[in-house]
């Protein structure tokens, strides 16, 4: 019958976290081997470099802005953000029609929530 190497279960520790961890890494290598030599992977034709999309900038943005009705508690600088933002998606003048806060119920929802987990 043999005895054990230690006792310690610090080096014990240390011993079998050392073997996960060199597995893990071993693991690792090969799905990256995988990923390398995968022959399902659709061999990607060359392709000439396009040049990068360059952002044509909008001709008079201050429409945008004069077009959504602004309500009491919206600064100006959050319209002009927010109009910013769609003109920058592609969209026209006339997109915003009107920019509202809205409601928020959280302290109902809330207790909704809590009643809906219950059951």
């Amino acid at each position: 019958m043999s005895h054990p190497v230690t006792t310690n279960p610090l080096i014990i520790m240390l011993i079998n976290m050392t073997v996960v961890f060199l597995v893990l890494i071993a693991l690792g290598v090969v799905i990256n081997l995988i990923h390398y030599i995968d022959p399902t992977k659709p061999k990607a034709a060359p392709q000439e470099e396009a040049a990068p999309a360059v952002a044509e900038p909008v001709a008079d943005p201050e429409p945008v802005v004069a077009a959504a009705p602004v309500e009491e508690g919206i600064s100006p600088e959050v319209v002009a953000v927010i109009a910013a933002a769609v003109a920058s998606m592609g969209y026209g003048a006339g997109s915003v029609r009107a920019i509202r806060p809205l409601e928020r119920n959280n302290w109902k929802n809330s207790g909704r929530n809590a009643l809906q987990s219950r059951g």
